[in-house]
């Protein structure tokens, strides 16, 4: 199965997601904030495709998507902050504390 990520946005609130036979399998859930800032909060994966790495890759697209529109992502989402803890990489385009 080919695991081609979607893309879908309206009013400030998007998803990243991947779907099997018209259904959505896995996603990952944002808010765009005026300052360029993509807050990720929610991920959720179907229980018999969890371990397929299918998350995992929710939040590598989130993070090349944010590199390529000049973006900066707060992992809100508690899978996608630890995702951004183990890739060191992601952190380039994570949001500050100030």
């Amino acid at each position: 199965m080919e695991n081609k990520i979607k893309q879908k946005e309206t009013e400030g609130k998007g998803m990243f997601y991947i779907e099997k036979d018209g259904d959505i399998v896995a996603e990952l859930t944002y808010t765009m904030n005026d300052n360029n800032v993509m807050t990720l909060d929610h991920s959720e994966t179907e229980p018999e495709y969890t371990g397929q790495g299918f998350a995992s890759g929710l939040v590598k697209h989130s993070v090349e998507y944010a590199k390529e529109n000049n973006l900066k992502i707060d992992p809100l989402c508690e899978y996608a902050a630890k995702q951004f803890e183990r890739h060191q990489e992601y952190q380039e385009v994570q949001v500050t504390e100030e």
